[in-house]
């Protein structure tokens, strides 16, 4: 089946606004603006796309009139970003800038009356009045030692929760003796010791502090005393916080581990904390990620995602749903905290994963975003005892959708969407039909050839049908012959959609004149539980095949010269994995933070139920007893922990797995390969891509290595950003052109 992509230049909104500021307002020192950087052949190229304004973060004014939002900007000379405040009209027209900073402004919000914007810079809360366009004085509001992360305003405005950084358990030098403030070393006696691409010496907690009485300099600790994180790391959000709609309770999500304990489950709960009190109660106990509580707009019910298996990262995202009773007060004027009943899934009969809930403001139903059959909905949900759940963004809008960030009285939904054809931008939705509102890279965009993108169904060895993506080259021309790129996912589970990425830009690889393949095989998560949960346990089966399927179906085409596998994390892992068993289907291989040895890779990453739950295949309950220190006697129980994933598991699965770990086929490698890896990486550590580079070399194999050593598991940094994309075409274009 082949269908045309609608292109960011629909007919309905292709007229770019103008950008306006305030005459008066002086760009500070270090500020960095919109990019004025030439487009000479209609190309896409690597400075090309690092220097889009990358929008983020938009909020409805209360009068439901304006949006305020945030826009990155990238110098790649200097070597870093700037984010500044915008005002569009909700109607459209020009957006006028607020604020021209040589530092960034993140967390904008509104106050309840509009007439004042609350933001972040440099760790601090400040609150600005807001006047027609314009942004006055800023007021220093909280000035926290060792700065604020990000924030939450209560309701009334009269407190707010922030995020700081307290000591952890992970012990430097100057903790014994002060006087080693310039030694550097970090010891642990349990694990968890690192997280993503930084040590664990210190973890997110959520302070309460009042609003009001001068700049507050410290709060009080919703998790005073307790060695966990909260938001959970290593990506702490704060949508794991909420407050209620009364303000005087936070329901929170929190993963009250450590140590081994952190390491090897994913048993996040939800909890409720009342700030006068200190009082805190649990919602929710048994079973894997709790997160992302919200109030109904009375307080009398709240919503969350919930996963139910614990050490399963890629369990469906459900959204549950229970009642809230309060307490009567006493004399005193204390009350306990309101207790939670009825407990419910709202999405039992829908097959694909919930994110973001957002309350309606009558309370009625509940909007969510989620990743359906490749392409990302907006989707509307009743509670009631057979909850009906509606799509209201058309299968036939090839958009990624976000949640929304605000619902008009006639019903419009606002909210952001992207593709593979353009980055975030903002959109008014209505009946399926769509109102671009925000215009950010359009003067760039608007100048780039046009190119074709198709969704393609593979038949695979097992006779499933694959969506597959073939993006084609601009001018594309059947009787010409082009090189193609097979993409293999990460994760391993996610999914191939219609998004945009400035790490692996399908655009930008179709624009220096490849086709683009992008197979969502065994493991993708927008086609139900059990196309996702396939991959556990077989990493070396079906997905592989899968990969193969695609590789042969577009090769077969006349207009195809060869075929490049190239892929990150578990697709990095992918591509050490086919170039042992490939044959001759692949021409060339590049792989980025790839997994090559995966005994090593067990013993070094930090997120243990990941490797423990997909290398065993098997659903695990987690059991962990702190007094056993020994083998149980079933072959997967050790130290306490259940290890059916483990080198030393005696599970089929697992010995079937380690067996056939990509360095035990080396002996058959014998096409030319890339290997890239940040040195910062700790979810795969890059000795993981030396010793694939090294045994590439002992083989005679073409290859080449590229350490970023400041870099994690993401390459960020603008000047590395752009090496990365020129080295990686450079070696596609030396060995498929």
């Amino acid at each position: 089946m082949k269908i045309k992509h609608l292109t960011l230049a629909l007919a309905a909104f292709c007229i770019a606004a103008v950008s306006c500021c305030d005459k008066s307002m002086k760009a500070q020192k270090g500020y960095i603006g919109a990019s004025e950087i030439e487009v000479t052949d209609g190309l896409m190229t690597p400075e090309i796309l690092l220097s889009l304004g990358r929008l983020s973060d938009p909020q409805l004014s209360p009068d439901g009139k304006n949006i305020l939002y945030g826009v990155s900007y990238t110098s790649i000379g200097e070597n870093r970003s700037v984010r500044n405040l915008f005002i569009l009209p909700v109607e459209g027209g020009d957006k006028i800038q607020l604020t021209m900073d040589g530092k960034s402004i993140s967390s904008a919000r509104w106050s309840k009356d509009g007439k004042y914007i609350f933001f972040l810079q440099g760790g601090k809360l400040y609150k600005a009045p807001y006047n027609d366009g314009k942004l006055g004085r800023r007021v220093l509001l909280a000035d926290i030692p060792g700065g604020i992360d990000d924030y939450l305003l209560s309701p009334d405005e009269s407190q707010f929760i922030y995020v700081s950084n307290v000591h952890s358990e992970v012990e430097v030098p100057s903790d014994s003796d002060p006087s080693l403030d310039k030694a550097k070393a970090y010891a642990t006696e349990n694990l968890m010791y690192r997280h993503w691409d930084h040590w664990l010496t210190e973890l997110p907690h959520s302070f309460v502090a009042t609003l009001g009485n001068g700049v507050v300099t410290e709060g009080m600790d919703i998790l005073e005393g307790e060695p966990f994180q909260l938001p959970n790391g290593p990506f702490p959000d704060i949508a794991d916080l909420a407050w209620s709609p009364d303000g005087r309770y936070i329901a929170y999500a929190c993963k009250k581990l450590s140590g081994k304990e952190y390491a090897f489950s994913t048993n996040t709960c939800i909890y409720i904390y009342c700030p006068l009190t200190g009082q805190t109660s649990q919602v929710t106990s048994q079973g894997g990620y709790d997160t992302c509580p919200v109030w109904s707009p009375e307080g009398d019910q709240l919503v969350w995602i919930s996963m139910e298996r614990d050490g399963y990262e890629a369990d469906k995202q459900r959204l549950m749903l229970a009642d809230v009773e309060y307490a009567a007060e006493d004399g005193e004027g204390q009350v306990e905290n309101p207790v939670i009943s009825n407990i419910r899934e709202l999405s039992a009969s829908f097959k694909y994963n919930v994110e973001a809930p957002l309350w309606a403001e009558d309370g009625k139903s509940i909007y969510f975003s989620a990743l359906a059959e490749g392409i990302k909905g907006i989707f509307n949900v009743v509670p009631a005892d057979e909850p009906a759940i509606k799509r209201l963004s058309s299968e036939s809008l090839w958009f990624d959708f976000a949640s929304p960030f605000g619902i008009l009285q006639d019903g419009t939904i606002l909210t952001t969407f992207a593709s593979m054809d353009f980055p975030t931008e903002i959109v008014a939705l209505n009946d399926n039909s769509i109102r671009q509102i925000s215009f950010e890279n359009e003067h760039l965009l608007g100048r780039l050839d046009k190119h074709e993108t198709e969704a393609r169904y593979i038949k695979t060895v097992d006779g499933e049908d694959m969506l597959t993506w073939v993006l084609y080259p601009p001018h594309f021309d059947a009787t010409k012959t082009y090189p193609a790129i097979e993409i293999c996912l990460g994760g391993p589970q996610g999914t191939l959609s219609q998004g945009w990425s400035y790490r692996w830009n399908y655009m930008l690889m179709a624009h220096q004149g490849y086709i683009v393949v992008l197979p969502n095989r065994r493991g993708t998560t927008a086609f139900g539980q059990p196309w996702c949960e396939q991959i556990s346990g077989d990493y070396i089966g079906l997905n592989m095949q899968d990969y193969l399927s695609a590789a042969k179906a577009i090769k077969a085409e006349p207009y195809v010269s060869g075929v490049a596998a190239c892929g990150a994390s578990y697709g990095g892992y992918s591509v050490y994995y086919l170039a042992g068993i490939h044959g001759d289907v692949y021409d060339c291989f590049i792989s980025h933070a790839g997994i090559f040895n995966e005994e090593h890779m067990y013993l070094t990453t930090e997120e243990m139920w990941f490797p423990n739950w997909d290398n065993g295949g098997i659903p695990m309950e987690y059991a962990y007893t702190p007094d056993q220190t020994g083998p149980s006697g079933d072959g997967v129980t050790f130290g306490g922990i259940q290890q059916a994933g483990s080198p030393w598991s005696n599970k089929a699965a697992a010995v079937r797995h380690y067996a056939n770990s990509p360095h035990m086929l080396v002996r058959n490698w014998h096409t030319p390969i890339l290997c890239i890896h940040g040195g910062a990486d700790f979810r795969v550590p890059y000795d993981e891509g030396m010793a694939a580079f090294n045994a590439a070399q002992m083989m005679g194999v073409p290859s080449k290595l590229i350490v970023f050593p400041d870099e994690n598991h993401w390459i960020l940094q603008p000047q590395n950003a752009l090496y990365w994309h020129r080295s990686y075409f450079e070696w596609l274009d030396r060995w498929m052109k």
